[in-house]
């Protein structure tokens, strides 16, 4: 059930009823003195999800490796091995790979000397 802050226009007291809202209807009734307060929703689901199924943590795995410079690509991962890492930051580094952009995948075969 929701919460509904009411405030008392004769006493100018402030207070918060717990309550379904035809209760909440009927209350406003019979107390004419009374009226309700307008206030935020409260918003469920705003936040981390701590335990996730592994189908949904599959398809943010796919979302972070198409779009490795994400937030997402770092809270769930690439399938980026640490050499492609390295490479990728010394690119960075040089001016060869920009934040933001695509990444170039085969930087490492490009200067192989052998």
């Amino acid at each position: 059930m929701p919460t509904y802050d009411i405030v008392d226009d004769e006493t100018n007291e402030h207070y918060t009823i717990f309550c379904k809202y035809t209760e909440l209807e009927q209350y406003l009734i019979d107390n004419p003195m009374c009226r309700k307060l307008i206030s935020a929703p409260a918003i469920v689901g705003d936040h981390i999800v701590k335990r996730m199924d592994g189908g949904m943590s599959e398809v943010f795995s796919r979302v972070a490796e198409a779009h490795p410079n994400s937030p997402l690509a770092d809270r769930f991962g690439d399938n980026r091995t640490n050499a492609k890492k390295k490479v990728e930051s010394l690119g960075r580094k040089h001016g060869l790979v920009k934040d933001g952009s695509q990444i170039v995948p085969n930087l490492s075969s490009t200067y192989k000397t052998t």
